[in-house]
């Protein structure tokens, strides 16, 4: 089967299962139905295929959707509550030393792979940074894959049939209603374009996301806009295109390839999210914000996920970005730095022994 057969089949399994998903209700149709069904069809064998640019054209329309919340008021909005997002960072590193233990004591990792597995950051970041020092960066692609895919899918699950919420979609403009000048929409796609490219020379983690996102966040601060809201048919479009590559992660040896790792991964997965959870009751307590606002920015899930999902629930956006995309950048950032650390007052402690 050639690459454009292989890419029509794996488009119209995507759209198949948002489909399906519509059709039982789900909560995020068009993110959830391809993911699940794309990640089906793959481990049965089926040899669909996802490019890595449809992932990136995801998350560039996430990335501009999220920067056109931050109005100069939001952004004084997210400053005034830092803390909140301090104590984001300081929980996500906890549950990441907690991970790493975890990994090691009882799924059989290595400690620099259980560290890398665990850290709760992107999983192209931490699977590279795994592949540095030498560790089993098959494994620790593995534990993130799972740990993404079941927040991911319980996330939203929970939202709408737990606590009852209503995952709909908001008023989208539509193409009609964006009367922006056509040379201004080209620039603005090149600028953010740019930004992208910048971002990834600097080694920005999630450049295809936070790139878009920084550009149109400093134009909607200081109030240059050149339209307010993107058309509904572009935000299901970037949802799907996520949803059909982080599906497109699995192979069929996937459950088959360390299950006990598999197994520790799921169950500490639940861990985090009811620890996230507390976490963020105690959060929402001391600070008056929403819980569901708190649940979201707590959540151990990705940048483009669980802004989805707070889009879906009309929920505090920037917030939720904003505790996301700053603990995913300090655990980056610290992951490698801690772990030299531990490596090293260990092999001191191993010398003068």
């Amino acid at each position: 089967m050639n690459i454009v057969r292989r890419f029509l089949l794996g488009l119209a399994i995507a759209l198949a299962g948002a489909g399906i998903a519509k059709l039982l209700s789900f909560p995020l149709p068009w993110l959830l139905g391809p993911l699940l069904a794309t990640a089906a069809t793959r481990m049965s064998g089926l040899r669909s295929f996802c490019p890595r640019m449809v992932r990136n054209a995801g998350q560039w329309v996430i990335g501009i959707s999220l920067g056109l919340y931050f109005t100069p008021e939001v952004a004084r909005h997210v400053i005034d509550n830092a803390w909140l997002i301090f104590a984001g960072v300081l929980h996500a590193l906890f549950l990441g030393s907690l991970g790493c233990w975890v990994m090691h004591r009882y799924a059989g990792l290595d400690a620099k792979s259980a560290w890398f597995a665990a850290a709760i950051g992107g999983a192209s970041e931490m699977t590279t940074q795994a592949e540095r020092y030498g560790a089993q960066a098959d494994r620790v692609a593995t534990a993130h894959s799972l740990r993404v895919l079941l927040v991911v899918v319980l996330v939203p699950f929970f939202f709408q049939w737990w606590m009852g919420a209503q995952m709909v979609p908001r008023a989208y403009a539509t193409l009609s209603e964006i009367d922006a000048h056509l040379g201004a929409v080209a620039l603005f796609v090149l600028g953010s374009c740019a930004t992208v490219f910048l971002f990834r020379k600097l080694r920005v983690p999630s450049a295809w996301v936070l790139g878009p996102m920084t550009f149109t966040l400093l134009l909607s601060t200081q109030e240059i806009r050149v339209f307010s809201a993107l058309p509904q048919g572009v935000l299901i479009a970037g949802q799907l295109m996520i949803g059909w590559s982080l599906g497109d992660r699995y192979r069929p040896d996937f459950f088959r390839t360390a299950p006990r790792l598999l197994g520790i991964v799921t169950a500490f997965t639940v861990v985090m999210l009811l620890l996230s959870a507390g976490v963020a009751w105690i959060l929402a307590r001391l600070s008056g914000a929403s819980l569901p606002v708190m649940l979201l920015g707590m959540a151990p899930g990705g940048i483009a996920e669980m802004t989805i999902t707070a889009k879906a629930l009309g929920l505090a956006v920037p917030l939720v970005t904003a505790m996301q995309v700053v603990r995913m950048i300090v655990v980056v950032l610290l992951t490698t730095p801690i772990y030299r650390c531990a490596h090293a007052w260990a092999r001191k402690r191993r010398v003068t022994a």
